[in-house]
């Protein structure tokens, strides 16, 4: 198999969309901005509901992420088209995408933290668009490097919703090393409950 730097581009690589895409994925760390900056700086309806709703979808979210973590190792992190082996177990066989499904499922749970849920749908269009784009993306990528392996595996696991395995697969989980870097992201969340509680004093004085 050649490297990853040196496979060549497969046709999905290339697309337009692929390119917008390698765009966002160099930069998806900015990403979450968009999908805080509203629900912390704009009044909202918050309460005790909420935050308990809000919370369970949080903890949902950050669960997946860290068995996609586990499973696949730090580099989920990465920056570069570099990918030194394809998984395909534990969550993986759930769905192509557990680290964006957890992503979202944060974000929607701050939203609902925040009480400003006119943002909800607004929030998952702009999601829809800049996630589908990052993973037309590393689809490519992964199609470019992996090849029929990849496209197998494309074949029988949905891209967004999860779906229960037909046949789940076991592989390696270092929980360790997910909790390890993860920190953090803790360390981010605890900053926002913290944002979000300031909010709902500032709201209620």
């Amino acid at each position: 198999m050649s490297s990853p730097h040196s496979a060549p581009l497969s046709a999905a690589e290339q697309t337009r969309g692929a390119r917008a895409g390698a765009l966002l994925f160099r930069n998806r760390s900015w990403l979450p901005v968009l999908f805080i900056a509203v629900p912390l700086l704009v009044p909202g309806h918050m309460s005790a509901a909420g935050w308990v709703v809000g919370a369970i979808v949080i903890l949902t979210g950050e669960w997946i992420r860290l068995a996609g973590v586990a499973a696949a190792g730090t580099v989920t992190r990465r920056r570069s088209r570099a990918v030194q082996r394809l998984v395909t177990y534990g969550v993986f066989r759930w769905g192509r995408n557990p680290l964006y499904v957890g992503n979202f499922l944060i974000w929607m749970g701050f939203t609902i933290i925040s009480g400003v849920y006119w943002f909800l749908p607004i929030a998952i269009l702009i999601f829809a668009i800049e996630y589908s784009l990052i993973v037309r993306y590393e689809e490519g990528v992964l199609e470019s490097i992996f090849g029929a392996e990849y496209l197998v595996y494309k074949q029988s696991t949905p891209r967004w919703i999860p779906r229960p395995p037909r046949a789940p697969e076991a592989g390696p989980h270092d929980w360790a090393e997910a909790w390890r870097s993860e920190v953090s992201t803790f360390l981010q969340y605890a900053a926002l409950i913290v944002a979000f509680a300031i909010k709902q004093w500032l709201m209620t004085r």
